[in-house]
């Protein structure tokens, strides 16, 4: 079984989410002076995938189940009859839907009669929706209805990694719960529970190393754990053995030499530096990202804050052209056909269009040929313009200039 499946967190404490874990405990474990108060009916998990969220839905079926649980714990005893069948999948009470697959009013309004039953063998009837933000608009109005008024018996765990997507009106009836993502210690914790599990040597460099690589992901993190651990056949993994592998200490040099290229408006220099990652098998993904991780230190220090750089070549206005060029080519290459493509585009637009040219208004057919006094220009004019800052609008440069002439 793969690692990211096999160390699932099974409870709280293994949630590596340090503010999803806090959140959880305290609203899992309150309890009354006239008893336990019963947890929220509704949840919204929000955040990127591969963050643990229906992992996490699963530990909050197992603690309002667990039959053996201690009293004011939030934690599952995960011995229990109902623990180990939810950790199964084949608790009859826990269901499963993927909205991407299930999305229409029809399977809403059987969702709503079948939550009238009472639970079979469990506390509570679970019903936990991935990518609920699917859902067309009949549907959520249907399911609008379940949320406000639920059966005592029911609990909806909502999960989506587009929350914009989910009327106002779903997210006002549910907890809702933020998965960014990880830190880098984070991260480490994770892959430590793999470490330690599969009796794997490994340096703590390397740990680190795999998590920047990670991308803040603790699924893509143990991936790409798993795909080292192949690699090493049973030997020490070391920082170098993942340099190797993913050419990471020949990617500063790249860098820097991108850098250089940008400086220069070389956009032949940029797209060879490009060309040779890919034929060198390195991850321009990471490699873009390191780019952008350098930007940003040359930003910083361009403000004063942090490390003063002894050469910047670059200035404030094109570093956040750049930035804004480069964020898009991340964007697009996770759709892209050719990884590179992305990247390489926005290399060729900044380096051909160094500045945003001004746009020439065009001359009205038949105007007066204009005539402008030597250092006087139509911004100056407009700045002056009473009409312009009184009535918020502009006039167009001729009318300007015929003022002026």
């Amino acid at each position: 079984m793969v690692y990211y499946r096999k160390y699932r967190p099974q409870n709280i404490a293994d949630l590596d989410n340090a503010e999803v874990r806090e959140k959880l405990l305290s609203v899992l474990a309150k309890d009354l002076p006239a008893g336990r108060q019963d947890p929220p009916h509704a949840f919204l998990f929000t955040g990127p995938k591969g963050l643990g969220k229906t992992s996490t839905a699963r530990i909050i079926a197992k603690s309002v189940n667990c039959t053996e649980k201690k009293d004011g714990s939030a934690e599952p005893c995960n011995t229990c009859e109902q623990c180990v069948s939810i950790t199964k999948g084949n608790n009859m009470d826990v269901i499963e839907i993927d909205a991407a697959s299930n999305r229409g009013i029809d399977e809403i309004r059987e969702l709503k009669e079948k939550i009238r039953l009472a639970p079979l063998s469990a506390k509570k009837k679970v019903y936990i929706i991935d990518e609920v933000h699917m859902l067309t608009t009949e549907a959520f109005n249907a399911l609008l209805k379940t949320l406000e008024e639920p059966p005592s018996h029911a609990m909806f765990i909502l999960a989506t990694t587009e929350p914009h997507k989910v009327p106002a009106t779903i997210l006002s009836r549910c907890l809702h719960i933020s998965f960014h993502l990880a830190t880098k210690e984070e991260l480490v914790r994770s892959f430590s529970r793999i470490v330690t599990g599969e009796k794997i040597t490994i340096t703590k460099d390397a740990l680190e190393m795999i998590a920047t690589l990670s991308e803040g992901g603790f699924r893509d993190g143990a991936k790409l754990l798993e795909e080292v651990v192949d690699r090493s056949k049973g030997a020490e993994i070391t920082a170098a053995m993942i340099e190797e592998k993913y050419q990471v200490t020949s990617i500063s040099g790249f860098v820097v030499e991108m850098l250089a290229a940008f400086s220069k408006k070389d956009a032949k220099a940029g797209i060879t530096i490009i060309g040779t990652l890919i034929e060198q098998g390195i991850d321009v993904r990471y490699f873009l990202q390191q780019v952008m991780y350098s930007l940003h230190q040359d930003l910083l220090s361009q403000v004063g804050v942090g490390k003063q750089s002894k050469k910047q070549t670059l200035t404030i206005d094109e570093i956040k052209r750049l930035f804004a060029l480069l964020a898009q080519a991340n964007i697009e290459m996770k759709t892209t056909v050719l990884p590179q493509l992305p990247i390489e585009l926005a290399i060729i637009e900044f380096c051909t269009q160094t500045q945003a040219e001004p746009i020439e208004e065009p001359r009205e057919k038949g105007s007066p040929q204009m005539k402008v006094s030597e250092g006087v220009t139509v911004t100056s004019l407009r700045k002056h313009c009473t009409v312009c800052q009184s009535q918020l609008r502009r006039h167009k440069p001729s009318q300007h200039i015929q003022r002026l002439n």
